[in-house]
């Protein structure tokens, strides 16, 4: 088995493009979710996917039943690193010397796409993630949602989506975990305003906030706007000094906010790490229905999406 996947990759390594000209992609796994431009690919996918998302996401399952959340972040580990491998994620870290392995965090990165769990599992926390309700809904990925502890959120529902994650999150910190809060709450693009919730938590619970820049991983899988699959995509995490539980207290929410994204947007867009996803509303659409806001910083495409939502509301009237 090993000796057909090493022929496979082999095969399939020279017909990857990083590039935006690509082949079309016709060949489909996991009920459509997943495309590939050839069979070969198809076929070294299917291997590795096969595996990867089978047996070590069921045995996360009943770690998390059992209530062994040591022996669970262990395996989520080794897990991230072999799907890493599988998909060829050059991953490139840095900043990991900001992190104190003792403290619980409220960690806040930057959202692209699914491949962001991957890497932030190759941070030496252990992790709880707030997730969509939708995900929940997935054959299978929503089992093991569920039976490995991950939190719900749901940033259409406001306020009561945030005082359920406030009733939640003690026990998460109390375990000693840190948590995952995507403050952007979509994976629209660099663009997208961050939401309150992940600092008023912060302020709220008196814990430090762990920024992370995480950019190329859209590159890998970058559903639901396309189901391709593209192998050996350069992806870069680079962690920010943390803000202090006592700074976020000094600044209070909308402050420690506004800091925060400005520091990681300002090192995503510094040009030495992967291109971030940019949010293009005539290529991904306009999302009407989510919550999510466009940071004034983009003035040109915040003013865009108040037209559109300007046109519909009187289309409606």
């Amino acid at each position: 088995m090993a000796a057909l996947r090493g022929r496979l990759a082999g095969a399939v390594r020279p017909l990857i493009s990083a590039d935006l000209v690509e082949a079309p992609a016709p060949h489909t796994l996991l009920d459509g979710l997943v495309a590939l431009p050839d069979r070969r690919q198809q076929a070294y996918a299917a291997l590795g996917l096969g595996f990867w998302l089978g047996a070590p996401l069921h045995a996360a399952r009943l770690l998390g039943r059992a209530g062994r959340r040591r022996e669970l972040h262990l395996l989520l580990r080794w897990w991230a690193r072999g799907l890493r491998q599988h998909l060829g994620i050059r991953l490139e870290v840095d900043g990991l010397h900001h992190i104190d392995p003792q403290e619980r965090y409220v960690v806040t990165p930057l959202h692209e796409g699914f491949a962001d769990t991957v890497a932030l599992f190759h941070l030496p926390l252990a992790l709880r993630f707030a997730a969509r309700d939708e995900l929940f809904d997935w054959r299978h990925f929503g089992a093991v949602l569920r039976d490995t502890g991950q939190l719900v959120v749901c940033p259409e529902a406001g306020a009561v989506s945030y005082r359920q994650l406030h009733r939640q999150a003690p026990a998460v910190f109390a375990s000693g975990e840190s948590l995952v809060l995507f403050p952007q709450g979509s994976i629209l693009g660099i663009e997208t305003d961050f939401r309150a919730g992940p600092f008023a938590l912060a302020a709220a619970l008196n814990r430090s906030i762990l920024p992370v820049v995480l950019t190329g991983s859209h590159r890998v899988w970058e559903h639901p706007y396309t189901p391709r699959l593209r192998y050996g995509q350069r992806v870069t995490m680079s962690v920010l000094e943390p803000l202090p539980a006592t700074e976020v207290a000094a600044l209070g929410a909308r402050g420690a906010r506004a800091e925060v994204q400005r520091r990681l947007k300002a090192r995503a867009l510094a040009g030495d790490l992967a291109a971030p996803r940019r949010y293009v509303p005539a290529r991904d659409g306009y999302w009407d229905g989510y919550a999510f806001e466009i940071d004034p910083a983009f003035v040109e495409l915040r003013a865009e999406i108040a037209r559109h939502r300007a046109g519909q509301q009187q289309a409606a009237s």
